[in-house]
């Protein structure tokens, strides 16, 4: 075995916070990984890390090893891809984190064109709205959605993500359609779960602020199950349009207050600032972006007057 495969076996251990975890992501077994660390540490004639029953920590000589580890790794992988550059077929594994609503109903037609072009590409796709660390797990890249606080991470823009205010027509026409952001109220809204709706606001005609300070009636962890609910009429919702534009389209949904826009947030491609990027990495994002600029569709989708119109009834 080479010593940049002891090395990557080393590097793995130290993000994935143990041997076990580095196991499952390089698809070997414990007892493989515990004896490249060990074989590591004997030609090395240190330490790397200092173990316990119960935890365990790179020690000072592990510190430095891991961060020049990575150089040499980089470096290998930037040389590789120079010296295959006129290879354009991907190969290896491609690790992708995404939310679920967004993945299940966005990125289906972008993994079957992508790997149409990559065909010896694997892909791995966790969806999932659980935060996911890059560096422990071992992922590539992942698509998040809002603000990016990690500044560990690089990131591109790929789409927008606008908000909207939503309810059924049957809501409607038993609760009465609110006409401005204080009548929301007096009305059964429905929270994406981690959010507050005491911080949402809404921006008016004239530029004026409005707060939302209101408890919500149901709150769940999905954007799709909150959707359906407010599709059975349940309550109003703010909804990204890439769930509720399908409805909205077909007249399940209703856009309340059009004439006030919320906060806008953005779909990005993050992944680590520590590494050499890899070429299927790069090579997907610009994918990414290239197929995002001209499939946003739940962006370009405009409601009819019709969806738009305030029924009668007023506020309840």
């Amino acid at each position: 075995m080479g010593q940049l495969e002891e090395l990557e076996n080393f590097v793995r251990i130290a993000e994935a916070g143990g041997i076990g975890r580095a196991a499952d992501q390089l698809g070997l077994a414990k007892s493989v990984v515990s004896r490249r660390l060990t074989d590591l540490e004997s030609r090395l004639g240190s330490r790397l890390i200092a173990r316990t029953t119960r935890k365990w920590h790179l020690t000072e000589a592990g510190q430095r090893c891991y961060e020049q580890a990575l150089r040499l790794l980089d470096a290998s992988a930037e040389l590789q891809a120079t010296v295959n550059q006129q290879d354009q077929q991907l190969r290896g594994t491609l690790r992708i984190a995404a939310p679920l609503s967004f993945g299940v109903g966005h990125l289906a037609p972008v993994i079957e064109q992508f790997t149409k072009l990559h065909p010896e590409l694997a892909i791995e796709l966790d969806l999932s709205d659980r935060f996911v660390n890059l560096i422990e797990t071992g992922v590539d890249l992942a698509l998040r959605i809002g603000e990016l606080a990690d500044s560990s991470l690089r990131a591109r823009k790929l789409a927008p993500i606008s908000l909207c205010l939503v309810a059924s027509p049957s809501y409607l026409a038993h609760a009465g359609t609110p006409t401005n952001p204080d009548q929301l109220k007096q009305h059964r809204l429905l929270q994406y779960a981690g959010t507050s709706l005491n911080s949402l606001w809404l921006t008016g005609p004239n530029q004026t602020l409005h707060q939302i300070d209101s408890v919500a009636k149901l709150k769940a962890n999905n954007g799709d199950f909150l959707n359906a609910m407010a599709v059975q009429g349940y309550g109003i919702v703010c909804s990204p349009r890439f769930i509720c534009w399908q409805d909205i389209k077909q007249g399940k949904l209703t856009v309340l207050l059009p004439e006030y826009t919320l906060p806008e947030r953005a779909l990005y491609a993050v992944y680590p600032s520590s590494r050499f990027v890899a070429h299927r990495v790069r090579t997907f994002i610009d994918f990414l972006v290239a197929y995002f600029s001209k499939h946003s569709e739940w962006e370009n989708e405009t409601p009819s007057p019709q969806q738009n119109q305030s029924r009668p009834g007023g506020n309840r």
